[in-house]
């Protein structure tokens, strides 16, 4: 089952998966334009909103097992990008950026995994970011909060889940040329003048990037499928429970992996010392 958008990864994933015989269940929001998937026989397009709450995705889910008769793979694929300095977006921003990419994949996660857990067997993929890794950039605190926070909670339920035989993916894509992520504008509920300028240059440099981004979200997508089915570029490879895409990616995540260990190298002496005397 793909978490699906009409545009982006989801449709990548989508078309990955088809490729190679899977069946999909592909949800979305709003499941218009999306014709050109349900027309296709090992296909079935769901609509469902990842913020419509417990009880609500809960009877979807249960309706979309019977689509095929079980979930062997669910991808928690749906995410927005607040935009927004961490003083100005404040609470409210956060709980609109949390809402969907962290308390909607818990949600849909919390439905399929009662499923996976009677046949003990399952995948369930979460979609991080680069951007947990690379939290420094200006007016991406609240995106950048959600996607560590989904690869802490994916950390954890690898380890709750792995005695029902079920896996955890952890994917954290760098920049990708999707369509969609970078659309939502600055949050304005809460100029304050003092970052007006920085506002505004973050603005013009986002939207000078969308659409320039270096990497191909169908080659991500490839690497997915792979690595789940175990094949193509992961064949014979043991289970990753991170999955790093890109190279921004994997230079964000060893920067920061530096800049701890010179913390605690530097610091291990007062680190050391809160021992009981």
């Amino acid at each position: 089952m793909a978490r699906h958008r009409s545009s982006g990864f989801g449709r990548r994933l989508v078309n990955s998966a088809v490729a190679r015989g899977d069946k999909v269940i592909a949800t979305s929001r709003s499941i218009e334009g999306l014709e050109d998937l349900s027309s296709l026989s090992n296909v079935r397009v769901l609509q469902l909103d990842v913020t419509e709450g417990p009880d609500i995705i809960k009877q979807k889910i249960d309706a979309a097992v019977t689509f095929f008769g079980r979930i062997d793979v669910l991808v928690n694929n749906a995410g927005i990008a607040v935009k927004a300095s961490v003083e100005e977006g404040g609470s409210k921003d956060f709980m609109d950026q949390i809402q969907t990419n962290v308390i909607g994949l818990l949600d849909v996660t919390s439905a399929v995994l009662p499923h996976m857990r009677a046949r003990q067997s399952g995948t369930i993929v979460v979609i991080g970011s680069r951007s947990s890794w690379f939290s420094e950039n200006q007016f991406t605190g609240h995106y950048s909060a959600s996607k560590a926070a989904v690869r802490v909670l994916g950390e954890t339920l690898a380890v709750e889940v792995a005695p029902f035989s079920i896996r955890v993916l952890i994917a954290e894509p760098g920049p990708f040329r999707t369509e969609g992520m970078l659309s939502l504008p600055m949050s304005t509920h809460n100029n304050i003048p003092e970052y007006d300028e920085a506002r505004e240059r973050t603005d013009q440099q986002v939207k000078w990037f969308d659409g320039k981004q270096p990497n191909d979200p169908v080659k991500a997508m490839e690497i997915l499928v792979d690595v789940v089915r175990g094949e193509g570029r992961a064949a014979g490879k043991p289970w990753p429970l991170y999955l790093p895409l890109s190279i921004e990616a994997e230079e964000a995540i060893r920067n920061k992996c530096k800049v701890l260990l010179n913390v605690v190298d530097e610091w291990k002496d007062v680190i050391r010392d809160t021992r009981v005397e």
